[in-house]
């Protein structure tokens, strides 16, 4: 078969539609997006019918795969790290319900908060699930994973998570890719009452699913992900956890490292391999991108006496990615630090786009705003969030995706009024349907602003899945259409956007203004392909 050069977030992708895909759902989010965005440009997955389009949210996404798992064929879903909370109630009571065709769970994790809120780490979700886990260390591997997963799922009837970090997922290599399967049938479950979890159901399957542990601990032990390679000096063990494995070597130019060093890419973890490691070194050294739950559990099993170093006892940065001199520091390897970057060569803070729609909303509702001081906006996820730096200073708070409106309850509860929430409008439909429901039913006297751009544009401009919509979904939730406004945000209206704004944050009960102006970048790309046709 071709070799191609692949992200990692390709390589997965290409992975699932030759390992017999027939299905993907995802919401856009870095460093997960490229994946979907890959099978959606594949003319192969066209070719084999392969369903690709993006989901509300990570949990619709979760669902519809498991829906499709029902029916016997094989799907992915993905999502980035703090996705997976969004999808947490589907996810985990799918290793409950099991599966029927195979799916994968793609969880891209960021450490160093690229572009996330925090830097946890999916792989304590999958092992609270008691299901496998396969995290790769390169492209190939990554293409490996999805094409076996499906596979590995379908063996030990339960989902299996596909976890990769951002540079992973954002770096290429090349991949040789394997002979293509055929997609599952159409076929239902054997038991017509395996995905139904009433409790009584839901004792048997569980005790099915810990009745499983012990072939997943053997499908670890003998997974050729999983790899010994001997050295020399047994004074330090090193176990390194995925992409840690290339931070290791690349501290050795020839490849040779002179300990004894155990890959790990497959969970759970080959207790054997590892016991085998502890007891031929004099001390362990763990290697694992994001949090420290490897050298937690050696702790936990291996407490014998012998030194255990990694992020918990400080020899490795309890926070951040690893890279290769981080590495070299723990081994005692003399490094050769660079001189500080220039100051006119360092990071820029970033700010939205010069003729967004959403610097006219911030710069109207900032006019009205001087009336009541600061403190008072709630915004969300997406560009907006930009607002928060100069020179519009206006965004109080940024939590998870739909938090905007139900902070804003909260805060006029409290006797914050008025409250302002700030929301996009990709968002709203993901997260903020259920707190407007929520403002609907108290009449809660805060202002909603959902400001559409039309598109997802943060993470690329994917549509949205409320482009054309937002007026008809908020009359439904139950916004009195007094309080349902929409407004053009440009410089030319800004005196009636203000006057609406402040009518609207003087009224003493729920309101909502519809900002609709389309993404600047999806403008200039969609005016270049029309050019482009006409030409």
């Amino acid at each position: 078969m071709e070799k191609l050069l692949l992200l990692g977030d390709e390589a997965i992708a290409q992975g699932a539609i030759d390992g017999g895909l027939s299905g993907i759902y995802a919401y856009p989010g870095t460093p997960s997006t490229e994946i979907m965005e890959f099978v959606q440009g594949s003319k192969q997955a066209e070719e084999l019918s392969i369903h690709r389009t993006w989901s509300a949210n990570e949990k619709t996404a979760m669902e519809a795969a498991l829906g499709m798992s029902y029916a016997g064929k094989r799907a992915m879903v993905c999502f980035k790290h703090v996705g997976l909370n969004v999808a947490a109630d589907a996810f985990v009571n799918a290793s409950i319900t099991g599966v029927n065709g195979g799916l994968i769970v793609v969880s891209a994790d960021d450490p160093s908060m690229h572009s996330s809120q925090n830097e946890q780490d999916s792989r304590f979700y999958a092992k609270f699930s008691l299901i496998p886990i396969l995290e790769p260390s390169n492209q190939q591997e990554a293409y490996e994973m999805a094409y076996y997963g499906f596979e590995l799922s379908e063996k030990l009837n339960v989902p299996v998570m596909l976890r990769i970090t951002t540079r992973l997922a954002h770096s290429r290599a090349g991949v040789q890719r394997s002979q293509v399967k055929k997609q599952n049938q159409l076929h239902l479950p054997s038991d017509p009452r395996q995905f139904v979890l009433l409790p009584a159901i839901a004792r048997k399957n569980y005790k099915k699913l810990l009745g499983m542990q012990p072939s997943m601990d053997i499908e670890s032990e003998k997974s050729t992900f999983n790899t010994f390679i001997n050295g020399s000096d047994k004074k330090l063990g090193v176990i390194a956890a995925g992409l840690a494995y290339n931070y290791l070597m690349e501290n050795y130019i020839d490849g040779k490292n002179p300990n004894p060093i155990l890959k790990i890419c497959q969970y759970p973890l080959p207790h054997k391999q590892v016991a085998d490691l502890y007891n031929q070194c004099d001390s362990l050294l763990i290697l694992e991108d994001g949090a420290p739950m490897i050298e937690e559990m050696m702790k936990g099993f291996l407490n014998l006496g012998k030194p255990i170093h990694g992020r918990l006892d400080g020899t490795l940065p309890r926070d951040g990615e690893l890279n290769p001199n981080i590495v070299a520091k723990a081994l005692g390897m003399a490094i050769q630090e660079g001189q500080e970057v220039p100051e006119v060569v360092k990071n820029r803070p970033p700010s939205l786009c010069q003729g967004c729609g959403h610097r006219d909303v911030f710069e109207d509702l900032n006019e009205v705003l001087k009336e009541y001081g600061t403190g008072r906006v709630f915004s969300d996820i997406g560009c907006y969030t930009l607002a928060a730096l100069p020179p519009f200073n206006s965004v109080n708070s940024c939590v998870d995706m739909g938090a905007s409106i139900t902070m804003a309850i909260g805060a006029a509860d409290a006797g914050l009024i008025p409250a302002v929430s700030v929301i996009g409008d990709s968002t709203f439909t993901h997260s903020g349907m259920t707190g407007l429901l929520d403002a609907v039913n108290k009449n809660a006297p805060i202002t909603v602003i959902i400001s559409d751009n039309s598109t997802t544009g943060m993470t690329g401009g994917q549509d949205s899945a409320a482009t054309g919509r937002l007026f008809e979904i908020c009359q439904g939730i139950g916004v009195h259409p007094d309080h349902l406004k929409i407004i053009t945000p440009l410089k030319k209206n800004h005196e009636e956007n203000v006057r609406i704004i402040r009518e609207e944050l003087e009224y003493k009960g729920l309101s909502v203004i519809i900002p609709q102006r389309e993404c600047i970048q999806t403008f200039a790309r969609r005016k270049k392909a029309e050019k482009n046709e006409s030409n």
